[in-house]
């Protein structure tokens, strides 16, 4: 009787407990209090999460100011042909500044908010300028990226628009960009590869010797153990008896098999990923989107 007594005690206590012996109505609150800082954060976050700065006004957006009105009507009447006679959608932006955004990510997230091209295709492209920050960058939406490949939209920035951009003429540097984009999408990216060799090879006359040295050493350092063997221990820093550091290896001449290497920890990286007022009112996205593809390049 007296053990019974004392677990029926016990259970009467604990009848108001909950998990880890808290109170019933304490673990509620608790639990209340919780999700509502959840929805607060949540809400936060929402609201500081970057929006896109522009309005899809036309199928040529030209914050910043730099491409000539007569060219822009050009342009937009060029792209709205080629919309209706493939449904491919071709956007230009320029905008003043990137806000510190790198404009792969702006440009992504701008061709999400517009959907640009067709929703069953995904066929849109969206060419970014920001002048300020001299960054391009060329998004191409998931249903053309077999076809404007992020190669081919590296030649369009790199042998097209950034060469027209360094001079200033930022208004036929985007022309001719958009041209470029439009030879592809029409199947004529042969051409365009070729005349990117042509400018690459016209150019070739103006030899870069600082370059060929460049490599020609490097060669001699990674191809020849003898040249490593003599050069270590004139450019490089002593760590130990019979040990140098240089260019990130390390040779130990106490080591009768010679030295041993290791890569360093550098990288490089170039100037362009290898991976982008209005007219034309009433024009919109066709509920496309994109998952990154293109290309981006500076001046």
């Amino acid at each position: 009787m007296m053990r019974f007594g004392a677990s029926a005690a016990l259970s009467r206590d604990r009848r108001g407990l909950g998990w880890l012996g808290w109170p019933r109505h304490l673990l509620a609150l608790a639990f209340l209090l919780f999700c509502a800082a959840l929805t607060l954060h949540t809400a936060a976050l929402a609201q500081d999460a970057p929006k896109p700065a522009q309005a899809l006004t036309g199928r040529v957006v030209d914050a910043a100011g730099i491409i000539d009105p007569a060219e822009r009507q050009q342009l937009i009447q060029k792209l709205a042909d080629y919309e209706a006679k493939s449904s491919d959608q071709v956007v230009v932006v320029t905008v003043p500044s990137l806000n510190g955004e790198d404009i792969e990510t702006y440009s992504n997230r701008l061709f999400r908010a517009w959907a640009l091209g067709q929703k069953q295709e995904n066929n849109g492209i969206l060419l970014v300028v920001a002048p300020n920050d001299r960054k391009v960058r060329i998004e191409v939406g998931y249903g053309l990226e077999g076809v404007m490949t992020d190669a081919l939209s590296s030649v369009i920035i790199n042998g097209t628009i950034i060469p027209e951009f360094r001079t200033g003429n930022y208004s036929n540097g985007i022309v001719q960009g958009v041209d470029g984009i439009l030879s592809v999408l029409s199947g004529d990216a042969a051409e365009l590869e070729a005349r990117a060799k042509r400018n690459v090879q016209s150019s070739s006359d103006d030899v870069d010797w600082v370059f060929v040295v460049f490599i020609a050493f490097w060669c001699l350092i990674f191809f020849g153990g003898f040249g490593m063997a003599i050069l270590t221990p004139v450019f490089g820093r002593k760590i130990g008896p019979g040990k140098y550091q240089w260019l990130g290896m390390v040779v130990d001449y106490n080591n009768r098999g010679g030295g041993s290497g290791g890569r360093g920890g550098g990288s490089w990286g170039g100037g362009g990923g290898w991976s982008s007022g209005g007219g034309g009112g009433g024009f919109s996205g066709g509920g496309g989107s994109s998952g990154g593809g293109g290309a981006s390049g500076s001046w």
